[in-house]
């Protein structure tokens, strides 16, 4: 049986993937900031406690990454979803381009996913599947910005998406692929009712873009319909 660990489970696409994974049979440890207001994952684990364990972490705390490596030391995960991520808002005019505000756009965003890659890197190479996943955004596309504005959501996640690239040259000893991914406009409560696509649709194509994912593309930048993103 296959195992994720995904970070942020408790709503958006987050919880879709939770949703998704379980429906195909998966081992599932899902985490989030608060289980105990967790209502639909507590739900879901109601109906399938066999495969999915819930667990509390905030990854803006190093320090509980670390514990919950340590909890988890001795387990295989196939793949890791690092999708738990901020959008903190920054327009050049904007009164919310303080200190404080970047340093945690880029610590949730860009500086957890790389503490969780290098925490669980010995579990996930144990296993069969061996796959890191950061969730990203085409905002974080250099060659796709032209419209300016979003600077720390913008500048954390190129540099997710630059941390991404390193581990697949870094892991790929280990045989550990990664890839980041777009996951579209979602309508999510991150992504506002507006937005195009469901987040059922997004995670399906995320999917089967992590089945596709091998050593030979490892470190690409990937839409969920599984078209590259130029960086």
């Amino acid at each position: 049986m296959s195992t994720l660990l995904i970070t942020g489970a408790n709503r958006g696409i987050g919880l879709e993937f939770v949703t998704q994974y379980i429906q195909a049979g998966w081992r599932v440890l899902a985490c989030c900031r608060n289980p105990d207001k967790a209502e639909a994952l507590n739900q879901i684990e109601s109906k399938h406690s066999d495969l999915l364990s819930i667990y509390q972490l905030d990854i803006s705390y190093f320090t509980e990454i670390e514990e919950l490596a340590a909890d988890l030391f001795d387990e295989e995960i196939d793949v890791l979803i690092n999708n738990a991520g901020v959008y903190p808002e920054s327009n050049l005019s904007s009164q919310d381009i303080t200190d404080d505000n970047w340093i945690l756009g880029f610590k949730i965003n860009t500086m957890a996913p790389l503490k969780l890659a290098q925490l669980f890197a010995p579990q996930i190479a144990q296993s069969q599947q061996k796959k890191i996943i950061n969730i990203t955004s085409k905002m974080g596309s250099i060659t796709d910005n032209t419209s300016g504005g979003s600077y720390f959501y913008r500048s954390s996640k190129a540099a997710l998406n630059m941390i991404t690239k390193s581990l697949a040259i870094d892991l790929a000893s280990q045989k550990i692929a990664t890839a980041v991914l777009h996951p579209g406009w979602v309508q999510t409560e991150m992504g506002g009712a507006n937005a195009l696509i469901t987040a059922q649709k997004s995670v399906a194509g995320i999917r089967q873009v992590i089945n596709r994912l091998t050593l030979e593309n490892s470190g690409k930048f990937y839409n969920y319909t599984g078209e590259e993103i130029p960086w």
